[in-house]
């Protein structure tokens, strides 16, 4: 019968010590915005998010209203 040879023991690398130095490595890589760049794509997305949210409450209340019409049209007939 023949001896199972020894494998050296390889020192398991921390996989969260890894994932928070691969982060900090692809951070640095970032090209960071500048503070009016910052402010002006923050107007941008709020200025988008509101004109989102008053076409989404129009249509809410056209098919609302809409719908309370056709029930209030077939009860009623």
């Amino acid at each position: 019968m023949a001896k199972k040879e020894e494998t050296a023991a390889v020192p398991q690398e921390n996989p969260i010590g890894r994932y928070l130095r691969e982060t900090r490595g692809e951070l640095r890589k970032v090209t960071w915005p500048t503070r009016e760049e910052a402010w002006r794509l923050t107007a941008i997305v709020l200025g988008v998010t509101a004109a989102f949210a008053v076409f989404l409450w129009a249509m809410d209340a056209l098919f609302s209203n809409s719908i309370r019409f056709l029930i209030e049209r077939i009860i009623g007939a």
